[in-house]
């Protein structure tokens, strides 16, 4: 056989390879990217302009596009001047923790200059996702979305939208980020509020020096569209609506949910949400043609606590053969910022799709039973010198555990079996059990020390959590716990303490929504369920990133199962070095 023959079959070999090799389905594509952390210059609120970080010189970043089936490559090189890791959110990454991304969990950071590829498998993900930094505070101005179309020959549960749009929420700060991150890491007090919400990078029409660049939504009358919501936010809930017009939720991170209609949403931070919008309000000739898509802060917890309580718009406008730019757009508010109720009732409504094509499988029998406390904390700190109450330093906890990342990978000490970097103690319930709502005299539960215990799981073995919220310090919060490397179903929620008697009864185990980041209400309680089938190592934290960094975190470890596929795949030569 000629050269130039065999040649022209290396892409038909590659994709055997691919198919035999790395358990891609054949037919599927695979996709290729290169991003490069670089600095950028960005302006917003006037005369702020500022060096960020970015992808691509990016904010937000690039969008990556794929079908289910699908694989992508991301070769991620490393311009900037600091140490960065990028996460692919809500990826279950089979039996691939190397290319998940959190900081020296799963791997050591990218130095500067050099370079990672790293590989996305999108095997039952279908949907919106997103991606980003998973180091220090990087990940305000590095990060982008990540769409999942149907399989080719599949389509969508729900009828073909006209277009689609993607709508990134979230924050900028006046000051540099990596400024914020050092003065707060330093001082152990709070980190600086953000000064104005975003989409899509930015503030919108009622922010100084903005109006000018508001994102803009142009739709058809009679039309339907997509509109896939990402919550990028470090800090902040938000509550979600369209002036004028009804939602419809047909997705959470990437599972489809039956449709559920309602005038907002609820969104916390890692979640994301598919949302139909149908374009039925310009009937006439006087009808108004421009209404307001807002993004306000949902925040439930103290008031004394800072925030920034800016609402970012943006436009949904209708093509007309009459439309004036001056026309200003029509403006309805959402529910009040601490609207506990609605909240509530809005996440109530989610129900996974459960129908026979996607049917919601869940497991009944339990293997491993976990009951976690999510804390505010607070830190001793030598001679009482550090900016929190009373010269503490803040903390978080899991179980009064507070997680302190090592100096290499938990993924690298587990699968080269090095000791010394983590210990395999952490606890299936809290060391103390008390009136955790009403915490006022628990103050030596208070006080954490730092540790990197984490919690090995047998493969395949069915684990339910129950988290409750402690009030332990003062300004609790909805925390928005993600876990890597699974979705699970979320059962039931409550407030007050849990009951292990009572509140199992009011379980939904025939169509929980299925999700990979939850909200745990203030002072209330939350339970999910997954299967333990992803061989690896997976971090579970608080997506607030400041809680993250000061601890609520802990490991999965998931060890291999019997057979070749059940079993953690080798790590990439490529992978970076401590």
């Amino acid at each position: 056989m000629s050269f130039s023959k065999l040649f022209s079959l290396w892409p038909i070999v590659v994709g055997l390879i691919l198919c035999c090799f790395f358990s891609i389905p054949c037919g599927a594509k695979v996709h290729h990217h290169t991003f490069v952390i670089q600095e950028a210059i960005y302006t917003r609120l006037c005369n702020n302009t500022k060096s960020i970080l970015t992808v691509n010189g990016s904010y937000p970043g690039p969008t990556i596009s794929a079908r289910k089936g699908d694989t992508v490559y991301v070769k991620v090189i490393n311009r900037g001047n600091k140490n960065i890791t990028i996460h692919w959110h809500g990826v279950n990454q089979p039996r691939d923790p190397w290319s998940d991304g959190p900081q020296y969990i799963t791997q050591c950071p990218i130095q500067p200059r050099a370079n990672y590829t790293q590989r996305i498998q999108f095997t039952t993900e279908e949907g919106t996702l997103w991606w980003h930094a998973h180091s220090e505070f990087d990940r305000a101005t590095v990060h982008g979305a990540i769409v999942i179309h149907p399989k080719l020959g599949t389509t969508f549960p729900f009828p073909k939208p006209h277009k689609e749009f993607t709508l990134i929420l979230g924050e900028w700060w006046r000051k540099n980020i990596t400024d914020v991150y050092q003065t707060a890491i330093e001082t152990g007090n709070l980190f600086a509020e953000s000064d104005t919400n975003t989409i899509n990078g930015q503030p919108g029409d009622f922010l100084p020096c903005s109006a000018n660049e508001t994102f803009k939504v142009q739709v058809k009358q009679g039309k339907t569209y997509l509109l896939r919501v990402i919550n990028a936010a470090m800090e902040n809930a938000y509550l979600f609506g369209v002036s004028g017009h009804n939602v419809t939720v047909v997705g959470t991170d990437a599972s489809y949910t039956k449709p559920y209609v309602n005038k907002f949403i609820m969104i916390t931070p890692g979640q994301t949400m598919d949302l139909l919008l149908h374009a039925n309000q310009l009937k006439n000739s006087s009808a108004p043609v421009r209404y307001y898509i807002i993004s306000s802060i949902y925040f439930d917890g103290s008031s004394r606590a800072a925030r920034d309580w800016n609402a970012a718009t943006a436009i949904l406008e209708y093509k007309t053969n009459h439309f004036s730019p001056s026309i200003k757009p029509v403006y309805t508010s959402l529910p009040k910022n601490n609207d506990t109720k609605a909240s509530d009732a809005f996440t109530r409504g989610l129900r996974s799709l459960a129908s026979s094509d996607d049917p919601a499988v869940i497991t009944q029998a339990v293997d491993v039973n976990m009951y976690i406390t999510i804390s505010s904390n607070e830190q001793l700190c030598p001679n009482n010198t550090c900016g929190g109450p009373n010269g503490t330093r803040l903390a978080t906890s899991m179980n009064n555990a507070s997680f302190q990342n090592p100096k290499i990978s938990v993924l690298d000490a587990y699968y080269n079996s090095i000791a010394g970097v983590y210990t395999t103690d952490f606890p299936d319930k809290p060391p103390l059990f008390f009136n955790f709502t009403d915490a006022e005299y628990q103050q030596n539960a208070k006080f954490v020390d730092k540790s990197t215990k984490v919690k090995v799981l047998e493969y395949n073995t069915t684990v339910e959590i129950v988290f409750q919220v402690t009030n332990l310090v003062d300004g609790q919060v909805t925390h928005p716990i993600h876990l890597h490397g699974h979705s699970f179903y979320v059962l039931g929620r409550g407030t007050g303490n849990f009951n292990n008697t009572t509140d199992p009864l009011s379980y939904n185990l025939v169509d929980p929504p299925y999700q990979n980041t939850l909200g745990v209400p203030m002072k209330g309680w939350a339970t999910i369920r997954f299967r333990a089938a992803n061989p690896g190592v997976w971090f579970m934290h608080c997506h607030y990133e400041t809680h993250s960094i000061w601890g609520m975190d802990t490991v999965f470890i998931t060890k291999n199962g019997n057979t070749t596929e059940a079993k953690m795949l080798p790590p990439p030569a490529d992978k970076p070095p401590c």
